[in-house]
């Protein structure tokens, strides 16, 4: 099969393009063959606000490339991930007008809310959810704090949803977990259209030991992630659980302010595979996050690291996290209690955490390698192909 994988990637590196990595790649090691359309946020430095909201709800060049590419190509289908704002809607109507089936990975909630997570002034807010334009998204500045971004990212929404694209130009969509499947749905995307196909990790790092005696945090040092819980949880640990933190973000400060705590080691970015290991090596693995997880990448990479998982219970993660098996939950934004898991976890017997780490690696194996994802997404593309999900 020929797939055309669109992507537009991001100025910050993050989980959205290792997926899109791993699943090219593991198209390409079942034989496909990936044309690849990839676009990089770094080209709006040079553009006006105004070209960058007019390019973001249509890009009349990545319709003319997206049709150049399927006539040199041929492929059966034109597999969407990122579409803001350099590729645009506008790269649906392209495939559709060369007859290629149009399918579409939910990597983030951006078709419901303006900045994706679902989530504003410290915890989840829904208020855009439904809506034919996301007015209360720019009366609050949801998107980069900026009335003017805001009220581009909110024109293109309603733009097509008045246009009929997001139930007409898209074949099937592909959300991460059940719960954002739910929510989609609640936003107005077409039921029947919506798949379940998670996140996985390829190729299999293989398990890691456990053996470091610390915690650690993998992702973005932000608001939505929790990470004012996770530091004043670990205030409340007095110095008692290691904790190392990899990764960027604009709390960037603050970590490294607390980092003074000798109990707290912030290792800024770290190249994938090394930020891997050091998870493999970990006790546990903490996401605290406080808005809704789509699918956090993270979480099953540290069960393929056969690394248990503490997590706040909002969200797909309550899905994905086995409370007392593969990991611990904590009510999201609740540090005294997230404190308290911790202390929980560390005071295991060896045999218990041991359970439980295989238990998470076994999670791994049975439902994200791309063994068990690849007939997934087969079957997606097939049910699109014989237009059983077709418009």
């Amino acid at each position: 099969m020929r797939i055309l994988v669109a992507h537009n990637f991001y100025q910050h590196p993050g989980g959205e393009d290792q997926c899109v990595a791993a699943e090219t790649a593991m198209l390409q090691a079942n034989g496909h063959q990936v044309i690849q359309f990839f676009l990089h946020n770094d080209a709006i430095d040079g553009m006006s606000p105004l070209k960058v909201a007019a390019r973001a709800t249509w890009s009349q060049s990545a319709y003319h490339e997206i049709r150049e590419l399927i006539r040199a190509h041929h492929p059966q289908i034109v597999h969407f991930n990122n579409t803001l704002p350099l590729i645009s809607p506008a790269a649906y109507y392209a495939a559709g007008a060369e007859n290629v089936r149009v399918v579409q990975t939910l990597h983030n909630f951006r078709l419901l809310c303006l900045n994706a997570c679902l989530y504003r002034d410290g915890g989840v807010c829904e208020e855009c959810l439904g809506k034919s334009l996301a007015w209360p998204g720019v009366v609050h500045q949801c998107y980069r704090d900026s009335y003017r971004a805001s009220a581009a990212v909110a024109t293109m929404l309603g733009a097509h949803r008045a246009l009929g694209t997001w139930r007409n130009a898209v074949d099937a969509y592909i959300a991460l977990a059940e719960f954002s499947r739910k929510k989609f749905v609640q936003g107005g995307l077409p039921e029947e259209k919506i798949f379940v196909k998670p996140n996985f990790v390829y190729p299999d790092p293989g398990p890691g030991k456990g053996d470091g005696d610390y915690g650690i945090y993998v992702g973005r040092l932000s608001q939505e992630k929790g990470i004012s819980t996770l530091l004043e949880a670990w205030a409340k640990l007095g110095g008692k659980v290691p904790l190392k933190i990899v990764g960027e973000g604009p709390m960037l400060a603050t970590v490294s302010a607390v980092a003074k705590d000798p109990a707290i080691q912030w290792l800024g970015y770290r190249p994938p595979a090394e930020a891997l290991e050091l998870v493999g090596s970990a006790k546990f693995l903490v996401c605290p996050s406080e808005c809704y997880e789509n699918f956090p990448r993270v979480l099953v990479e540290a069960f393929a690291k056969a690394t248990p998982v503490i997590a706040s219970d909002l969200g797909a993660m309550a899905e994905l996290v086995d409370h007392g098996r593969t990991g611990l939950r904590f009510p999201s934004g609740n540090s005294a209690a997230l404190a308290s898991t911790v202390e929980q976890l560390m005071a295991f017997e060896p045999e218990r955490w041991k359970r439980m780490s295989l238990a998470a690696r076994h999670e791994y194996e049975n439902k994200y390698t791309a063994a068990s994802n690849y007939p997934a997404l087969m079957a997606i593309y097939e049910r699109v192909l014989s237009r059983g999900g077709a418009s």
